[in-house]
């Protein structure tokens, strides 16, 4: 079956749910019409619901995670947390420029960037770098200038209600 003919990049940002599971969909969309889609996961440990879904969409769908447990907060990184996020785009890269795979998602990538876990010039730099039949997802709050400067499609998610508010915590299945 033949890749894309033509590949972009696309921003999945903002402040509201939905960013990954947007990424996730359009995954979803791909493999069902035989194209390859790699998914590298920042700042993200493998026990999340989509990992089990995935498995399941082997080998369409192929999915490798950076990071560990727990939360980290602005000024408060590890060095592992600097190593992984430069694992994962080092991983992203080459799964890139194999050209074995027609799209690739980096989950959460701009939280990594948000963090200062990853420079915002060597994903620029990455994305240059991007053959033209790749299709290349950015996911994650706080989408610096830059990189939607770069991209060709911006999907800005904005909350206007949150059962959060109402005290209801993350529900399996649901949020994660």
């Amino acid at each position: 079956m033949a890749g894309l003919e033509q590949g972009l990049v696309q921003v999945y940002t903002g402040d509201a749910k939905g960013k990954s599971t947007a990424a996730f969909g359009l995954a979803l969309r791909a493999a069902g019409h035989g194209f390859k889609v790699a998914i590298i996961q920042f700042m993200k440990t493998p026990d999340y619901g989509e990992h089990r879904s995935f498995q399941r969409l082997a080998p369409e769908i192929e999915v490798k995670t950076f990071g560990r447990k727990g939360f980290i907060h602005r000024g408060g990184a590890r060095p592992e947390d600097y190593e992984q996020a430069a694992a994962a785009l080092d991983c992203a890269r080459e799964i890139m420029l194999s050209g074995k795979v027609d799209i690739l998602i980096l989950d959460e990538i701009n939280n990594a960037l948000y963090f200062g876990l990853l420079k915002e010039e060597e994903v620029l730099d990455f994305l240059r770098q991007r053959p033209a039949r790749i299709e290349v997802v950015l996911t994650g709050r706080n989408a610096p200038a830059g990189i939607i400067a770069a991209a060709d499609l911006v999907t800005e998610m904005r909350q206007v209600k949150h059962p959060y508010a109402k005290g209801i915590k993350a529900r399996k299945g649901i949020e994660y």
